[in-house]
């Protein structure tokens, strides 16, 4: 995407190590995410059928189906960046899933021991506890489960499944690993990508007649087509606000667009989407034209590889604008959630949405990651890249080491600190100072140096 991008005005600076200036358009899609949740929580109420289901962004094809779902990874990272995951944690640990198990699916497999829980409750006649968000969940009707490039996600449903004594209907949709391995194979291209694209898209259309079964009615595929119209236009004006961020100071930063990461990840397809984000590309171009950037001081430029901590989401913002660095990209934010949107076609869009679930930023080679990274580097004139070793979350660490290589090689400084996406007690503050403050005096170095 070749952007003309307007020139910053000149703007006043603050002091060294002012809080950064968060987009606030962000907050009107916190508050889609808060009215989704809780319109959830009363799907009984209401008589809805509700599917439980974790993995890619299948929730377009629950709308179209008249189904009402909830995405466990989203609730488990909701409950950590409110901090109020802990009753599920222990819920689930107490249930048998270690702390060594992914953080995610032992906050919503005890979220699930406590629907279950609650369930019982209601029905011998006592009142639940409602206080406890975790236990909120209402309990499933159907499990399905769309896991790519995480071996523990792919089995996390069967597990929910054997806990609700194996009752409900489970389907799984298969994703293979995009290795990349031949010369004509790559990222969108290839007999690989070919083969790969419709061996899923045919098991969506399974999963669809599955529902159809399973709800008694027949799939409403012009309910479908609307919702990727909408999905679309909201990828398209998120891939091009996060475009006008390569400007420099940035008008915005990573961390805003983790703050949209749930919008465009489960939120339905409707024009309230698309008007959120066209609200965050607004904002976006007023900053460029006002002069008004992320941060007072921009010194550095950094990417990100690896899942948010969420617990410490807020933390990890204001350090990192501590030290005068703009955290630009990343892969979880960048290369993820309807981010090549060119292959939706509304009409017919089940090719498209098989091709995005494979697009799983997990899913590729540590090659192809690299690759990746470094295009995103190079865009948004990058320093130095910060790898999140998430503790419990495998997937997300895998070919890390390989990916550190390739930006070294390309010059780039890189760094490592350990941490969590949803339990902080594998996340060391000062490790993640002394180590951002090494790279960052490296950086200062090389810039001497040249």
């Amino acid at each position: 995407m070749n952007l003309q991008l307007p020139t910053p005005a000149p703007h006043l600076s603050k002091a060294p190590g002012a809080a950064p200036n968060r987009l606030l358009s962000t907050r009107a899609g916190g508050a889609l995410v808060k009215q989704y949740w809780d319109r959830l929580f009363t799907a009984r109420e209401r008589g809805a059928t509700v599917v439980w289901y974790n993995g890619a962004a299948l929730n377009p094809i629950f709308q179209a189906a008249g189904i009402e779902w909830c995405h466990g990874e989203a609730f488990g990272a909701r409950l950590a960046a409110m901090h109020l995951e802990a009753p599920a944690q222990q819920a689930g640990e107490g249930y048998g899933y270690i702390n060594e198990l992914c953080s995610y699916a032992r906050t919503t497999l005890g979220c699930a021991v406590l629907t279950k829980q609650a369930a019982e409750s209601s029905a011998g006649g006592l009142m639940p506890d409602t206080d406890v968000l975790a236990s909120r969940l209402p309990p499933p009707d159907l499990f399905v489960n769309a896991y790519a490039g995480c071996s523990t996600g792919q089995q996390w449903d069967e597990i929910s499944y054997r806990l609700f004594n194996k009752q409900l209907p489970l389907f799984k949709v298969s994703y293979p690993l995009l290795w990349g391995n031949s010369p004509e194979d790559g990222y969108l291209r290839g007999p690989e990508w070919e083969r790969a694209s419709h061996y899923v898209a045919a098991q969506l259309h399974k999963l669809i007649e599955f529902l159809e079964h399973h709800t008694g009615r027949p799939f409403d595929w012009e309910a479908l087509r609307e919702a990727m119209h909408y999905i679309k236009r909201a990828g398209e004006l998120r891939l091009e606000a996060m475009a006008l961020c390569r400007a420099k100071p940035a008008p915005a930063t990573f961390w805003d667009w983790i703050a949209s990461i749930a919008p465009i990840n489960f939120l339905p397809g409707n024009q309230a989407l698309v008007d959120y984000f066209a609200g965050v590309k607004a904002e976006i171009e007023q900053r460029l034209i006002d002069g008004v950037a992320a941060l007072p001081n921009e010194r550095y430029r950094l990417a990100f590889d690896g899942i948010m901590n969420w617990n410490k989401v807020g933390w990890l913002a204001n350090k990192f604008a501590e030290n005068d660095a703009a955290v630009m990209v990343g892969r979880y934010t960048h290369n993820s959630f309807w981010h090549e949107p060119q292959l939706i076609d509304p009409d017919d869009p089940i090719l498209g949405m098989a091709q995005h679930y494979l697009l799983c930023p997990f899913n590729h080679s540590a090659k192809t990651l690299g690759e990746l990274l470094l295009r995103e580097c190079e865009a948004y004139g990058v320093e130095g890249v910060v790898f999140h070793a998430t503790r419990t979350c495998r997937s997300a660490t895998n070919g890390q080491t390989i990916m550190a290589q390739m930006a070294q090689k390309a010059g780039l400084q890189t760094m490592f600190f350990e941490g969590d996406v949803a339990d902080e007690s594998f996340y060391k503050d000062a490790v993640l100072e002394s180590r951002l403050e090494a790279m960052l005096e490296t950086i200062d170095s090389r810039r001497r140096l040249a």
